[in-house]
Formats: structure tokens, sequence, C-alpha cells
């Protein structure tokens, strides 16, 4: 989701190869939690097989603590394989 616009069914099957795996009455409420806190907008398009859908994006800000949020990962995974050595 860092790049592209995407639909929620997308993101729900991307997740539910993961551990991360969730139901649509947990992403709807996070997604709109994180448009609140300006990390992510999204628009309406038309479908070709129904209602408008909408469309999810990272913001500029949604990015930044993307980035962040990385560089910590890699911080924990670096100490904690220190500390197993």
């Amino acid at each position: 989701m860092s790049a592209d616009k995407v639909y929620v069914a997308d993101i729900l099957q991307r997740l539910s190869a993961t551990e991360f795996a969730t139901q649509e009455g947990t992403l709807y409420p996070l997604l709109s939690k994180m448009r609140r806190e300006n990390l992510v907008d999204y628009e309406w398009r038309e479908s070709e097989s129904g209602p408008p859908r909408k469309y999810y994006k990272l913001t500029a800000k949604g990015k930044s603590q993307l980035g962040e949020l990385n560089q910590y990962w890699k911080l924990i995974n670096t100490t904690i394989s220190e500390l197993g050595n």
C-alpha cells in the first residue's frame, strides 16, 4: 500500500496470506483513524460491477511515518539478532 491506490478487498486479500489476516470490520475503522490522522487519503472510482469504490493511498505524512516505522523495525531486528548471539 505504500505506493499505489488500493481497494479494501485487495488489502484484505494481501493480508489474508500473512499473520496479520483481518476482516473488514477491523480494517475500515483503522483506515478511518488513519485518515483522521492524515496518514491515508482516498478517492472514489467507478466500478464496472457495482457502486463506486474507495481506493486508499498513503499521504506524504503516511509515507514518512512508514519510513520511520521501517527504520525502527530494522533496529529492533538488529538488536534481537545481537542479543541472540
